[in-house]
This record gives C-alpha cells, sequence and structure tokens, in this order.
C-alpha cells in the first residue's frame, strides 16, 4: 500500500489497545476511533474478523487500513487476534472454532465505544465463513459484510479453475509463446485437466436432515443455513481475478437455495473487476471501503 495512503489515514484515526478475556485467555486487539471524538459520538461499528491463518494487521495491512479507513468516515472498527494468533494466548483454532472469540471481542467492542447503536461483522475468506456460523446467534450483530467468502469444496475449486483460470490461459501471449517453443508439458497439463474434472464431476455427499446439515454438512450448505437465519442486513463483495470468489460467484449463481437467499430485500452485492483476493492495490481498497461505509450507512 503506497506511504502516502497510510500516512493520510493515520493522520485521521484515534486507536486504543485493548485487552480481554475469552474462556480463561487474554486476547488483544486494536480498536479505531472516528477523529476528534474519541468513540463518544460513534454509534455505528464494524468488527472485522480476519481470515486464518492471519492475525490484526493483515496482509500488507489490509485491516490496520481497513479499520483506519472506516474511523476517517466515522464508523469506529475494531480488529483482534484469535485465540492462539498474534499477541493472543491460547491453542491456535480454524474459522470453524472462533465463535467464543467472536463473542467476547464484541463484548469488549460495546464496553470499549458504549454509544455502539449497531454493528456489523466484516469478514474476508474464511473469516467470512465465521461470520455466516456466528452471526444469527448474536442480537447485536446487525450487519454482515463478506469478502471473498470460503466455501471451499474438493468439486467446487476444480470447477472454478476449470472454468476461470484455464478460460483466462487460453488467451495469455505467454501461454502460447511456451508452446510454440517447445517447453509445454502436454503430459503433466493433461494429468492435471483430468484430476480437475474427475473432481468437479464427484457427486457432493448427501446433506441430510436440516439439523444435520445445520452440525455437519458441506461447508456451502452450512453457511448457507446460517446465513438464511440471520434476519440483518448482508453484504457481499467478489474480487475478479480470485479463485475463491469465483468458486462462491459459481456457487450462488448456480444454486437455487443460494440464489433465494441472496435474492433477498437487505442484501446488497458488488463485484470488483481485476481485484485479487485481498484487494491489494489502493483503488480496490479504497472501494471496498467505500462500499462498506456507505452500506452501514443505509441502515
Amino acid at each position: 500500500m503506497p506511504d502516502a495512503m497510510a500516512g493520510a489515514v493515520n493522520a485521521t484515526a484515534h486507536e486504543r489497545a485493548v485487552a480481554f478475556d475469552c474462556q480463561g485467555e487474554r486476547l488483544y486487539g486494536v480498536i479505531s476511533l472516528p477523529p476528534n471524538t474519541a468513540g463518544k459520538a460513534s454509534t455505528r461499528g464494524v468488527l472485522i474478523v480476519v481470515g486464518g491463518p492471519q492475525y490484526r494487521a493483515g496482509s500488507h495491512r489490509q485491516f490496520t487500513l481497513l479499520a483506519r479507513s472506516l474511523a476517517a468516515r466515522g464508523i469506529a472498527a475494531m480488529r483482534f487476534d484469535y485465540r492462539g494468533m498474534g499477541d493472543s494466548e491460547g491453542e491456535l483454532r480454524d474459522f470453524e472454532t472462533v465463535q467464543d472469540d467472536l463473542r467476547a471481542a464484541l463484548d469488549c467492542f460495546y464496553a470499549q465505544v458504549p454509544t455502539l447503536d449497531a454493528v456489523a461483522l466484516w469478514g474476508l475468506c474464511d473469516g467470512a465463513s465465521a461470520i455466516s456460523f456466528y452471526a444469527a446467534g448474536d442480537a447485536r450483530v446487525r450487519g454482515v459484510a463478506l469478502l471473498n467468502p470460503w466455501v471451499r469444496t474438493e468439486g467446487g475449486a476444480a470447477k472454478a479453475t476449470i472454468k476461470h483460470y484455464y478460460r483466462a490461459r487460453l488467451f495469455e501471449r505467454e501461454f502460447w509463446l511456451k508452446i510454440l517453443r517447445g517447453r509445454f508439458n502436454y503430459g503433466a497439463a493433461l494429468a492435471s485437466a483430468l484430476k480437475l474434472v474427475r473432481s468437479a464431476l464427484r457427486r457432493p455427499q448427501a446433506g441430510g436432515n436440516a439439523a444435520a446439515v445445520a452440525d455437519s454438512g458441506p461447508l456451502p450448505t452450512r453457511m448457507r443455513e446460517g446465513l438464511a437465519r440471520f434476519d440483518g442486513r448482508i453484504l457481499v463483495m467478489l474480487s475478479g481475478a480470485d479463485l475463491t470468489a469465483q468458486e462462491f460467484g459459481d456457487l450462488a449463481d448456480g444454486d437455487a437455495a443460494w440464489r433465494r437467499l441472496l435474492d433477498k430485500p437487505g442484501v446488497t452485492r458488488h463485484h470488483l473487476p481485476g481485484a485479487d483476493h485481498t484487494c491489494s492495490r489502493r483503488a480496490w481498497h479504497d472501494q471496498v471501503v467505500d462500499w462498506t461505509s456507505d452500506w452501514m450507512r443505509a441502515w
């Protein structure tokens, strides 16, 4: 991220380090507050749920800059380390087992910024997946913002790779130059393609009854069921050059139950052409911040 941008954000954010307990272990985070108020007038807040394995700063300080950018727009933001990550105590855990961490972080956020009356959870990749499991169970959560949600299955990843990666390769100059120069490995390419096709054609396991699905079904199904139980606002943002986002987009467009969910009132979807998984360029970052802050102000 350009230094000029980071400097501009730094100049307009007030930050407070926080520590709080979760199941007897100490967690650490940072709250970014709108300038000149020290949080006293903040009524809207965003709790950033990082994808794993990352800590509260994120790749290329993505979450640090996001929090400061939101604060500069009048929205308090908190980012923190799960147990076992960054500075926080405890054993390392994955996105399926951070529900207690999220609840403890929200307790801290509301205690530190008592003027909050609405909080949204904001997550990238499997942080978005963790949010889909948690949101419906906490009435304090009024919205969820999901950037490139992780719905990874073997078949879904294979289909997305065939559809998006291999199609793009056909239009790459370097691909055809490699063939013309005799440097293309046809055997390895064919073996890889066949493996992907077999994965794409493999039938998913049966989902079983609704209760069983909620506890142990395929990841996309459990995420969909979790979001279906959530009655707040949903913001979905997808990068145009990211296989994780493309896998989610294919699922959302091709599965009737997902289409019904995402077509409901209160769901907003955005597509960011050309952006990578973490929206690493300034223009992409600014667009995500604009979408998030506009969405927060609209409800």
